[in-house]
């Protein structure tokens, strides 16, 4: 009787998912990580960039500290496993990167007004590096939006989400799209101006 009671308790064991929650709890951590990793490198560019124009544009200068204010927010915001863990905090951080994001938008739309600073090599360089990590950010994003999907999964299905509330693993969040009604609606294009 003892031996089919331990048997049955290592069959329950093995089947609460404990070893799994701590496995896709690494793995969105180390998706995390390579999100922040690629928002750092995009911060990184962003002063050569910003001084590269500013040699071309100096009357720009609403655009350029515009930037310049939303690379320091975003990079002011800690980011630590624990944000993953607070929706708030992962809220502000999103808002921030989301600021930045317009902010360089607005900063190579200048661009297209100087056609110098187009054909500077140093400009151009810079340009593709940050495209290139623009990439890389939507890349290490879609990473993390899967593994949130796939913790998200185990800490809702039966039986592993017993022991999810036994042990308190919450649902993490994903990315989302501040502005998704915006962006749903296709942008009008008008060559008659």
């Amino acid at each position: 009787m003892k031996r089919i009671a331990l048997l049955w308790l290592l069959g329950l064991l093995s089947a609460c998912g404990y070893n799994e929650f701590q496995s896709r709890d690494e793995a969105v951590k180390a998706a995390w990580g390579e999100v922040v990793n690629q928002y750092q490198r995009r911060a990184d560019l962003i002063p050569n960039l910003v001084n590269t124009v500013k040699g071309y544009a100096s009357h720009e200068r609403e655009t350029l500290e515009a930037v310049t204010r939303a690379r320091a927010a975003a990079t002011s915001i800690q980011v630590t496993p624990e944000t993953l863990n607070n929706p708030e905090a992962f809220k502000r951080f999103q808002q921030a990167q989301g600021e930045l994001s317009s902010a360089l938008s607005r900063l190579l739309a200048v661009s297209e007004n100087y056609p110098n600073l187009k054909a500077d090599a140093s400009f151009r360089d810079l340009q593709s590096q940050l495209e290139g990590t623009e990439n890389r950010i939507t890349v290490a994003r879609q990473r993390y939006i899967q593994s949130v999907r796939e913790y998200n999964i185990l800490a809702r299905s039966f039986p592993t989400n017993l022991t999810a509330m036994a042990m308190h693993y919450e649902v993490k969040p994903s990315f989302t799209v501040d502005n998704e009604k915006a962006i749903s609606n296709a942008p009008a294009v008008n060559f008659g101006k």
